[in-house]
Order: structure tokens, then sequence, then C-alpha cells
């Protein structure tokens, strides 16, 4: 009987994936190939370690043949004195490790660190993105440069006119929720207060010419600073407070605006008639019907000059929750006094209304408790490649309301090359920002069961079921024993979470209505995602149950996959 080893041709036709569970010290391995049945065509299976190489070795006889294969190993810490555990079943091959310790300890996290490997370690984290996604870090990183522009990932289009270097963070998406307990020893109205406190903190947060606005997923930037952009009839942003002219600045009537053009911001000719004319256009705003008000251009933005001076005579500089807090906390005794034209002021200006919970923040998921049928978002494109890069809010009327574009840090970099080390947003990619947006929908909600619909039509699109939050996985094509002679690839062990999905579209009528009876009874949570966005998850959960064999790629009829952190 002739016997021949596999060849490195036909053994990258096997695909391995290794998985752990938090706190639990066993490692798994999942060897397959479609073409393969291993419970009746491996034979005389054997497996052994290759701790020197870093390697697993498995060998069986089937069709009077050798063959030999080698799955590289993560960085873990091994049990070496535990059995190695294995089977053959159906469509793969099974093999279970015994660890010291599970994947997630702090000791197995940073051991190379304590072999003073730390630093390279560091460097190979950022590059392959196994930190964590921080809102805090970024501000920083980007604070620390002096210049920063934003440039497109797809094409490196730069899309801003001038560099910025000014970032502020944006408010959590529930900050509302807790602005009662900003004055707890406050000796006024405690809920005029605590409303005035609102209206001048949401004002504070708005489109600046030079100014970025960062939250989890997205920032926003004024569009006068994008260039190569035409938008609808609007206001424009607020110019930065350090210009001579921050505090003169209204939006445009609607007779002075051409359509579909970026507009600068008019200045009014007169010093001594700009009160006047700002309050003139914030009363009949504020006095104007809901009906009226529809059609009417929004020419009180949160640039108006009244509350910019307003702010800088109450609380001087506005950029964050705490300052705000102490500020109101000190003189809102005072403030409470103020005469009714100081009372105007800090209403919460109208084209900020339909902004004020969740879109205040993050646009990229949005749940239906922030939705709102005044706002409309537009996609908004890369004006080079045309591939998509954020979206911006219009009116009914298909105005721009605040004048912010926002752009998902998925889409965009921050320096050239895309995805070198300079690029603080080289780490996002669509499927991370979704998983961490899930986790915290989960876990404010407590409902693990989500549906993905439609923002524009409000239509379901994806099901989503989460399983499994404490996931660690890696995985990739299996080595052959002879005539390789490229190195051994590293396996990393990355954290992801494990879901079952359905793609609505293949749902029947009945299925449907079904889903729809869940979201009312509050069984399923739902959220709404731009079109592009929700059909590239698809594609990417669907490229993911890849990963696993056949029998453990599905559930209940429906798909299982993972997404990483």
């Amino acid at each position: 009987m002739t016997q021949k080893l596999e060849t490195a041709e036909s053994s990258t036709e096997w695909r391995f994936t290794w998985e752990s569970q938090s706190h639990i010290p066993t490692l798994r391995l999942f060897l397959f190939n479609s073409s393969v049945f291993p419970s009746t065509q491996c034979h005389n299976l054997t497996v052994h370690l290759s701790l020197p190489h870093s390697l697993l070795l498995l060998t069986w006889t089937a069709d009077a043949a050798v063959v030999s294969l080698c799955v590289p190993m993560p960085r873990v810490l091994l049990d070496d004195e535990s059995p190695v555990r294995f089977k053959a079943l159906d469509d793969h091959i099974e093999v279970k490790l015994a660890l010291l310790l599970p994947v997630d300890h702090s000791i197995v996290l940073n051991f190379e660190s304590l072999l003073s490997l730390g630093e390279m370690r560091l460097d190979e984290d950022e590059d392959n993105g196994s930190k964590p996604l921080s809102v805090d870090s970024d501000v920083k990183s980007l604070s620390s440069r002096r210049e920063v522009h934003f440039y497109c990932r797809s094409c490196s289009y730069k899309l801003t006119a001038s560099s910025l270097s000014t970032f502020v963070e944006m408010p959590s998406v529930n900050w509302r929720e807790v602005a009662d307990n900003w004055f707890g020893n406050c000796c006024c109205s405690f809920g005029e207060v605590s409303e005035k406190l609102v209206a001048g903190y949401v004002n504070s947060y708005t489109s600046k010419m030079g100014v970025c606005l960062m939250s989890s997923t997205n920032i926003t930037l004024c569009k006068d600073d994008l260039v190569g952009c035409e938008f609808p009839d609007s206001g424009v942003c607020e110019r930065r407070a350090n210009e001579s002219d921050a505090s003169g600045e209204c939006g445009p009537k609607e007779s002075k605006l051409a359509p579909g053009s970026n507009v600068g911001c008019n200045e009014i000719p007169k010093s001594e008639n700009k009160e006047k004319y700002v309050d003139a256009n914030c009363k009949s705003d504020a006095t104007e019907d809901e009906d009226k008000s529809e059609g009417a251009p929004h020419r009180c933005l949160e640039s108006d000059c009244s509350v910019s001076e307003s702010r800088k005579e109450r609380d001087g500089d506005c950029d964050d929750m705490e300052s705000h807090a102490q500020n109101y906390d000190d003189k809102c005794c005072s403030h409470h006094l103020s005469n009714s034209s100081s009372e105007q002021n800090t209403e919460i200006l109208k084209n900020h209304k339909s902004l004020l919970n969740g879109y205040l923040e993050n646009i990229f998921m949005v749940r239906s408790s922030n939705l709102s049928v005044d706002v409309e978002w537009v996609e908004f494109f890369c004006p080079h490649c045309s591939s998509i890069l954020g979206a911006y809010p219009c009116d009914n009327g298909g105005r721009l309301i605040d004048g912010g574009v926002r752009l998902f840090k998925c889409n965009i970099a921050t320096s050239l090359p895309v995805g070198g080390t300079r690029d603080v947003f080289r780490k996002y990619t669509l499927e991370r920002m979704f998983a961490n947006q899930l986790l915290e929908c989960a876990k404010d909600q407590l409902s693990y069961r989500t549906v993905v619909k439609d923002l524009k039509l409000r239509s379901p699109m994806l099901q989503i079921v989460l399983i499994n939050t404490n996931s660690w996985s890696g995985t990739g094509h299996c080595l052959a024993t002879q005539g390789n002679t490229e190195p051994v690839p590293k396996i990393d062990l990355h954290p992801v979470i494990k879901v079952l999905f359905s793609e609505c579209s293949s749902s029947t009528e009945a299925q449907l209505r079904m889903l729809e009876d869940s979201v009312t009874k509050d069984v399923v949570e739902e959220v709404f995602m731009l079109t592009h966005q929700i059909e590239e998850l698809i594609k990417f959960l669907s490229a993911r149950r890849d990963t696993l064999p056949p029998s453990c790629a599905s559930l209940e009829g429906l798909s299982l996959s993972s997404i990483p952190m």
C-alpha cells in the first residue's frame, strides 16, 4: 500500500477556528473541510502538540493515503499535564485542550509584558484593533495634534477645507434623564432651573466652524468645513468663539440662499441693530403656529448671537457637563430672577428640539424612543468617489436643520496613509461599532433580541439574537507538514459576540407579523440604521458563518455568526 502526505495545496482547503469562553479554562478547535466527512473518512486519527513551534499536528489515513496537517496555535497558557481530547464528527474534527488560566485572565492578556516584550506587543495591539473603542482616547489623541484633517477611507480624498484643532466629546444618549440630579441643593425652583440648564446645555453643543463634535460612532462637522459638497437651503454654522464676529452670526433669510449651495454666514451690518434683529427672529420662531413653522426656514440657529452672549454672561464657556452644572449652581438664583429676554434665550432652540435625545449623540444606531417625524436623515457621500460617509438631518421641507454633517468613524480617516499608525480611527469598522452598540442596547433595555429596521422606510431588514457575549475566537487555514516554506502565521484570539441572525427579506408575512407583535409587546427591541449599513452587516454576518462547520452554523432556523468587539 502506497502512502503519501497531504500536499500544501490541499491543506489550505482545511479551515480551523479556535474558540474559548471567558472564565472557562478550555480551548476548542474546529477543523473542517466541506468535501471531507471525518467520521467516515478520517481513520486512525492522532493529535500531537509541538509546543516549541506553537503547532498542533494532526495525522490520519484516508483512501490509502496519510494525511498530515499543521494548525497554528494561539498565545495561551496550556496545561501540558492534561490529555488532549479529540474526536471526528460528521463534518468536522473537534479538539479540546485544557488551559492553566482562561484566555481573558489579566496574566494571559499581559504575560508578554512580563517577559519584557510589552512595548512590542502594545504596538501590535494597536495595529490589530484588539483594544476597545474609546471616545475619550480619540479626543485626547486628536487634541494632542495641532492640525487635523479628515479623509475618505475609500479614496483618501481630503474632506476638510482647513485643519481642525478643537475636539469636544458629545454627551451620552440618556444624559437628559439625569439632568434633574445636577441641582440637588438649589434654593430656587427645582424644575425650572433644571429645564434652563438643559436648554443651555443643548444649545451649547452646536455645529461650529473649526470644531469637531465626537461621539462613540460618529463625528459632527460644520458643513462649511467640508469641501466640494453641496447642501439644501439651511441656516449656517456658528463660527469659532475666538473669531471677532462670533456673536454677530445668524442664519440667512430664505431669499438670500441659493438652492443646493454652501453659503457663507451673513453678518448683521449694524451692531446696534444686532440684538433687535435676533430677538425679533427668535420671538417669531417661538410664537409661530406649529402648522406655519413647518414650512418656514429655521432662521434662529444654535449660532444665534443672543444665545452666545447669554451663555457668556451666564456661565462662560459651555464645553462640558461639569462646567454647566457648576456655573448654574453658582448663579441659578440670579438667573431665575433675570428679565424675560434672558429667559427666552434659555429656551431650547427650535431646530434642536427634534435632535434633543439620541440624535444629539449618535445616529449610527437609533432607538425607537429617539425617532422624530420632523427629521429626515439624508445620506452624505464622498464628493470624489461617491462612497457613503455619513448623514445629515433635514426638516420636512428638505432643508438642513442644524448645519452639522455626521460622519461615521468607520468611513473616514484622520491622516494619510489610511489605516496607518497615525490614523486614530483605524480601529473602527462597521461591525465593531455595531457590536458595541448592540451590547449597549442590550444592557440598557435588558433585551437580547433586536430587529434592525431601515431608518427611512421603517421596514424590518435584519433580526439579531444575542446569545454569547463572552467568546474569544481566531480563525485561518491549515498548513501542510511537507513542502511548506512559509513561516508559521501568528494566531491571536479576539473577543467576539455570538449572534443568531436572519434576513427579513426572506421571511414570510406570518413571520413578519409575529416579529412586529414581539416588538409591540416589548419582547424584541427595535433599532434603526441606514439601508447601506444594514446591507453591509448582512454580508459580513453571512461571510462569518464560514468560520464554523455547517453543523454548528445554525440554530432553530437562524444562522449562527460572530462579530468582533
